[in-house]
């Protein structure tokens, strides 16, 4: 790779150096890229840079910020569930600051930079923390340079989505469907037409759900009523996920079980920007 222009959007960023910084960037190109770059660079918009190096530490040069012209391409497919949420949110063209652009005096034409993030939405308030888990759990389980368009234009599409004003159902459900996309790349697709031991889930029975075996049935029994764990779902809240998909119905039980599945994918080690958003929500209760 030598000088190859890219499109992507920064992950994540570690200080290297004084004036420069190690960024793992999700190119639309070849998936996550990791390169030392100068300090500055914007998280939760569109960059262009270009990237020189055989392996996997590349150097990262003329980082700006990519026109929407450029980066405004069509998802090749979608979940007719993700496009409902979609459409339901109205797009707004309003022009806001940008203030969060920090630091571009390190990134090269600052001026070009400044300009052209008038253009672009910010990502505001606790949408934030809802854009940084995205982020955290990309450059957490994707491998490197391994190219994922499809998953890269619905990272762009949530990002669209988190700059409009969501309810507290609908930034869930953004980030649900997001997630869907994320497992299928991945290759964990979630089967609930049966469990473990492949009988047809039953209305009335309870099961567990473990990431590695699926969902184990269990002894029903009326502690299972009162209190249903993250882990144990009702066979009747099962079939009605398996009917609805990711719904406001729905949206509950499959934020338990997508909980599960992205905990055992990051082998239970926290995610920061979870604890982030708890610590939040601590401080304003």
């Amino acid at each position: 790779m030598r000088n190859e222009a890219l499109i992507g959007y920064l992950l994540h960023q570690r200080p290297y150096q004084e004036k420069r910084a190690l960024y793992y960037l999700f190119s639309q190109q070849h998936g996550v890229i990791h390169g030392i770059g100068k300090k500055g660079a914007p998280l939760f918009m569109p960059l262009q840079l270009f990237a020189t190096g055989k392996r996997d530490l590349k150097t990262f040069s003329q980082i700006n910020i990519a026109l929407l012209s450029v980066v405004q391409k069509p998802i090749e497919q979608e979940d007719s569930n993700a496009r409902e949420n979609r459409d339901a949110i109205k797009d707004r063209d309003a022009i806001k600051d940008s203030d969060a652009i920090k630091d571009s005096d390190a990134i090269k034409d600052s001026n070009a930079i400044m300009s052209e993030a008038l253009h672009h939405d910010s990502i505001t308030g606790q949408h934030q923390y809802a854009a940084l888990y995205l982020n955290e759990i990309l450059w957490r389980l994707l491998p490197t340079e391994d190219p994922m368009p499809v998953l890269w234009h619905h990272y762009q599409d949530s990002l669209r989505q988190l700059k409009q004003p969501l309810t507290a159902d609908e930034l869930r459900l953004c980030l649900r469907h997001f997630e869907t996309y994320l497992f299928n790349e991945l290759g964990f697709s979630l089967t609930l037409k049966h469990d473990s031991l492949e009988n047809p889930i039953e209305p009335h029975c309870a099961y567990r759900f473990l990431a590695d075996v699926g969902l184990v049935p269990i002894v029903h029994t009326e502690d299972n009523d009162r209190a249903i764990t993250h882990t144990v779902f009702s066979g009747s809240e099962i079939l009605m996920m398996l009917e609805q998909g990711i719904s406001n119905t729905t949206l509950n039980a499959w934020s338990r079980l997508h909980r599960q599945l992205i905990d055992h994918l990051l082998d239970y080690q926290p995610l920061q920007s979870r604890l982030l958003w708890q610590q939040q929500q601590r401080y304003q209760s």
